[in-house]
């Protein structure tokens, strides 16, 4: 069991009961999973950026990222049907509790003038949205070995009903929200 997840079940569901005064350990929040998106709409002229892409997520995540094709043509932005143009990875247990820890201990506070992430990046359902600007800021990406500055989406899916559920876990589990 991972040092996050062990800390999840002895510290932040008994802070979560007691705030939100649930009935039940069920109804406490928890993670289901963490999506990382990255777009590479350069793709369509250099057919180099997937496998690119593709090493810099599975060293980042410990996981064989998935390829993206487009759905539908779409002439305005040059782009086939069945054209690579993403790549995407989805964490679960383990491995998503590895990443969170290292995305909230390591990695944004690496980022350059980090004062807190958006509260305002909440879906409304529980489910956190956050974009980065850079792959850099994950201490196992090395400066030199990459050919191109990325970014990412990350989406974090909770079991949350609310916003303010899936906060106070995001905040319990580490995250720094700006003021």
């Amino acid at each position: 069991m991972s040092r996050l997840k062990k800390y999840y079940q002895e510290e932040v569901v008994p802070k979560l009961m007691n705030k939100f005064s649930y009935k039940n350990i069920m109804q406490v929040p928890k993670f289901e999973k963490v999506v990382i998106n990255v777009g590479a709409g350069e793709a369509r002229e250099n057919s180099k950026v997937i496998p690119s892409v593709i090493s810099d997520l599975s060293i980042i995540t410990g996981q064989k990222p998935v390829v993206c094709t487009a759905k539908k043509s779409v002439a305005n932005f040059k782009v086939r049907e069945g054209m690579k143009i993403g790549v995407k990875v989805t964490l679960r247990s383990e491995r998503m509790y590895e990443f969170l820890d290292r995305f909230f201990n390591f990695a944004l506070p690496r980022v350059r003038d980090f004062r807190g992430i958006s509260a305002n990046s909440f879906d409304g359902r529980g489910n956190y949205n956050i974009g980065v600007k850079e792959q850099l800021i994950f201490p196992e990406i090395e400066y030199d070995k990459i050919d191109k500055i990325r970014g990412m989406d990350i989406s974090i899916s909770t079991t949350a009903n609310t916003n303010e559920e899936a906060k106070e876990l995001l905040l319990l589990m580490g995250a720094v929200f700006r003021k």
